[in-house]
């Protein structure tokens, strides 16, 4: 069986999106996870370099959710254009993206949890 102490996770997406929620869930559950900031970076890789995942996940958020979410700092379009830029190599690169504007955070946690489980019952079962 697949030890989860084993897999390390990276969490990203703009601000808003549920990393800081869906983190202690994770680490819950015997994950390793970074959240490497990567929406504040200009280097396209730094998900990779600092947290050397196995696995990468990518929340995303739309801006009007923002507001929401954050309604004393909401982020402005402009901003959330900039950290999608900021985030297009890990976009590209994920292993999971999940939209979280019309979830709450037990569907999010559910729904990556169900990934995860999906992806290593595929692990195992190639061996």
């Amino acid at each position: 069986m697949i030890n989860k102490n084993k897999i390390r996770i990276a969490l990203v997406g703009p601000c808003t999106a549920g990393k800081s929620t869906l983190k202690p869930a994770l680490l819950e559950q015997g994950y390793i996870v970074r959240m490497p900031v990567q929406d504040h970076s200009h280097v396209p890789t730094m998900w990779k370099q600092l947290s050397k995942p196995d696995i990468l996940i990518y929340l995303d958020v739309e801006a009007e959710v923002t507001a929401v979410r954050r309604p004393k700092n909401p982020s402005s379009p402009a901003y959330l254009a900039e950290q999608h830029r900021r985030l297009a190599h890990a976009r590209e690169h994920c292993d999971f993206y999940l939209d979280t504007s019309t979830l709450s955070p037990e569907e999010v946690r559910e729904k990556v949890l169900a990934f995860l489980g999906e992806r290593q019952q595929g692990v195992m079962g190639h061996r």
